[in-house]
Order: C-alpha cells, then sequence, then structure tokens
C-alpha cells in the first residue's frame, strides 16, 4: 500500500491513484460469450423452475438462459428487460444468493447454481452498451402521470407508462436520475458509470421528461401534481435516517453511512475523498457493510462492522457478510453502542454486549472499546415528508397489492411504500405493477 505522509485522523489520499482504481473496478469480470454458452450448459431448464417463482420481478430464467446457450444474447435481453427494465443493475445487485440462484436446483443439490446474475448481465449489457433500446411506444393516449422520484421504482413506473403511450414527467429531489442504484449502492457494483448509462438507455423509449432537484414538498406538492396530472406515482424512498440517541452522537467524525456512500459514489477522483484510519460502522443490512468494505478499499486500516444482535439477524445476506470479511472487515455481533468519545472529535466507541432475554435484546452488564475516528452510522432509514392525506403503516406509505394508496389517483411502490423487501429488484417489480394497473385505471380496464 502506499500511504499519504499523514499518520492518522481522516485524510485524504491513503492510497494512490492506481491502487483505488483497481480496487473500485467491478467486483467481478464479464463473461465472453464462450463463458456466458458454458455458464448456460449448466441449466436444467427447469419446467416449473423455482428460479423464476424466487425472482420478486418473474423473468423467465430457463427461458433466457436458453436463448443465450443458443447465441441469441439479444433475444435473452428482451425477455429480460420485458420483465424488468433496469436488469442491468439488477444482475449487479441482486442479492442472487437468496433469491434465484439460492432457489437454484443445482445449488440444492451440488452447493454450486447456475451463474443466473452474470448470464443476466451478459444479456443485458449488450444491449445497454449499444444503447438499442428494444421497445417502442404505443399510440398516445393523451393521459399525463406524474411521477416522483427518479429511483428504480419510479424509473420501472415511467417506462412503463410511456411504453403504453401515456405522457411522463418525472421529478426526482437530486441532481441525478437513478435514485438507489446511483446515490447508495457500493461503486464497485457499478462500475464505470453503468448506473447512469442505464438511465439515459431507459430514457431512449421517449414520452419522459426528467425534472432534476423537484422535491415533494419543496417546489412541487401532491395536491399540484393531482391536479394537473391524470394520476400520481410516489417511489420517494427513505429519506430520513435514524439516529443512535447516545451520547458523542454529534461529534466531528460521526456520520451516515448512507451520506458517505452517495459522496464516493460522486467523487471523480477518489483520491481526494478522506479515510479514517480506524472506522467504525454501525449497524448490520447492506448499507453498513458497503460503508464498511469501501472504507477498507479506500485504505481504512482497520474497520469494524457491530451489529447489536446475532448474524443470523442482519439484514445483509450472508454472502455480503462473508465478502467483507474477505476483505479485511472484522464483524461483531451482539453487541450496541452505548457512547461515542473524543475531545473534540471521536477518538472511540463504547459498546455494551447483548443477548436475548425474556423481553427481548437486554445488555450482558459487560462493556468494551473500539477506538475510532470515523464512525458511520447504518441503522436504518425512515420516510420522511410524506404527504397528508396518505395512510401510514410501520412507518411506510400504505399500497395494495397494485400499488394504490388511500388516496384516489395516487400510487406508491419501492422502499418508500409497504409490501416490499428494501431490494432494487422489488422496487422494479412494484413500479412496473403500478404502471400496469394506472394504465387499466385510466383507459377504464380497472377492476
Amino acid at each position: 500500500m502506499s500511504h499519504s505522509p499523514q499518520t492518522g485522523g481522516i485524510v485524504a489520499a491513503r492510497l494512490d491513484s492506481a491502487e483505488l482504481a483497481a480496487h473500485f473496478d467491478d467486483l467481478y469480470p464479464a463473461f465472453d460469450d464462450h463463458e456466458a454458452r458454458v455458464a448456460a450448459d449448466r441449466c436444467y431448464f427447469c419446467h416449473d423452475a423455482p428460479c423464476v417463482t424466487a425472482c420478486p420481478t418473474a423473468i423467465d430464467i430457463p427461458l433466457f438462459i436458453r436463448q443465450i446457450q443458443a447465441g441469441l444474447p439479444e433475444a435473452a435481453a428482451r425477455t429480460i428487460l420485458a420483465q424488468n427494465i433496469l436488469g442491468g443493475m439488477c444482475a449487479r445487485v441482486c442479492p442472487t444468493e437468496t433469491l434465484c440462484e439460492g432457489a437454484c436446483v443445482r445449488e440444492v443439490a451440488e452447493g454450486a447454481p447456475v451463474e443466473i446474475g452474470r448470464l443476466q448481465r451478459h444479456a443485458t449489457d449488450g444491449l445497454l452498451l449499444a444503447n438499442e433500446h428494444p421497445f417502442e411506444r404505443a399510440p398516445a393516449t393523451g393521459k399525463r402521470i406524474a411521477v416522483v422520484g427518479a429511483g428504480p421504482a419510479g424509473l420501472a413506473c415511467a417506462h412503463r407508462l410511456a411504453m403504453l403511450g401515456h405522457t411522463v414527467v418525472l421529478h426526482d429531489a437530486r441532481p441525478k436520475a437513478g435514485g438507489l442504484n446511483e446515490y447508495g449502492i457500493a461503486a464497485y457494483k457499478a462500475a464505470n458509470g453503468i448506473a447512469q448509462a442505464e438511465v439515459d438507455w431507459l430514457l431512449r423509449i421517449g414520452g419522459i421528461t426528467v425534472q432534476t432537484g423537484s422535491a415533494l414538498g419543496g417546489a412541487i406538492t401532491l395536491d399540484a401534481l393531482k391536479a394537473d396530472h391524470d394520476a400520481v406515482f410516489l417511489g420517494i424512498g427513505l429519506a430520513g435516517v435514524n439516529a443512535l440517541r447516545i451520547p458523542g452522537e454529534d461529534l466531528p467524525g460521526v456520520r451516515d453511512a448512507v451520506d458517505f456512500i452517495a459522496e464516493l459514489r460522486q467523487t471523480a477522483d477518489l483520491s481526494t475523498l478522506p479515510i479514517g484510519r480506524h472506522v467504525v460502522v454501525i449497524g448490520g443490512g447492506m448499507t453498513a457493510v458497503d460503508a464498511a468494505v469501501q472504507s477498507r478499499l479506500l485504505g481504512a486500516e482497520r474497520v469494524s462492522l457491530v451489529y447489536r444482535r446475532d448474524r443470523g439477524a442482519m439484514a445483509a445476506s450472508d454472502y455480503e457478510i462473508s465478502h467483507a470479511a474477505t476483505e479485511g472487515v472484522t464483524v461483531l455481533t451482539n453487541a450496541m453502542p452505548v457512547a461515542i468519545t473524543g475531545t473534540g472529535t471521536v477518538e472511540a466507541v463504547e459498546f455494551a454486549y447483548t443477548r436475548e432475554g425474556a423481553t427481548g435484546l437486554e445488555r450482558t452488564g459487560e462493556t468494551f472499546i473500539l477506538p475510532a475516528d470515523q464512525v458511520f452510522k447504518a441503522i436504518g432509514q425512515t420516510l420522511a415528508g410524506a404527504p397528508e392525506g396518505l395512510t401510514i403503516d410501520g412507518g411506510k406509505i400504505a399500497v395494495d397489492a397494485a400499488g394504490r394508496t388511500s388516496l384516489a389517483g395516487v400510487w406508491a411502490g419501492g422502499d418508500c411504500a409497504t409490501g416490499g423487501e428494501d431490494l432494487t429488484v422489488t422496487a422494479v417489480a412494484q413500479g412496473r405493477d403500478a404502471a400496469e394497473d394506472i394504465h387499466a385505471h385510466l383507459t377504464g380496464a380497472a377492476g
């Protein structure tokens, strides 16, 4: 490792640009045509394929793999994209080990599933990187729909509506469209600008106007959108971040992991991004894992990921946790933070050991201290600024199976809505299905 001459604290350029470029390149290289066909040969093409059932977007996985096997990757891409228009990013970020690949017959029998995710990437990248759009708009319906939130749910909804002939105005509070895929996913999972390339490709369907810097409750209101449009879809995500509510949380050097990841994703030169020598990440989900791994890749010498319950309760998959460990992250469980200490800046985090008791999680009475010059909080996100009149259930917008909210003419999907699993692929499914229901409602075909 090439370190900067600085020796402590949160500093930039712990590693040189060449090392950073290598660390943040694609985690898995793409298949070439021969490798893809060899991988496709392992598929049994099950008639009642459990992998399809396990896919939230219900892609016909045996069909697209057979198309790859037959040397027809473009046909395979169309099979995928007809169900999941963000199939390129989903191929990179889906927890396939717990979804399609986890259900694969070869995984059950041999512990080595068909590499469905990499095969999906192989197919979709062909169209994506060539910037060829396989779908066309239906004749214009004259209907105008507002979609708020240009993340996976909003993009999927907007694309399907546009394809069905509607005019869509897509609003997003951030400077770029893409949502979680652009701002919230580890950089090594979405290398080489693939998230924005996919957005640009998706918009080639036509009929979608993107308005960035347009936040609900700011420049736009739900009442105004309802008045000016035939329907509204909300895919606003979870913008609020839970607090630790412990002493020292406001010390310099303590920040939200989601902000760190977003900053990393938008930084053109990673050597300018400061990182601590001793980093502590508090949480047990994918955001926590991504923050921890990327801290190591930026040059942090010691990174500890600490979760208050046992490993089985962690929201991150076993695969992702194991990957973090291979990158040098120390994973500690059954420990909750009780104080962050330091003089002027963070210097340590005190934890209490925990166990499951008769009334839930309880402290054992033992504590320990981890030195830290940087702390990332990743203990969950919350709905922020939900418009009045919407029914909220469990901190999310209540929706029915079709995505309809409690307000007539308003649908919702993705992380902000009930029924999801906080996954990109689930958000895509909810956005797509809401678009179909909006179309049925506007054309008089709804039940």
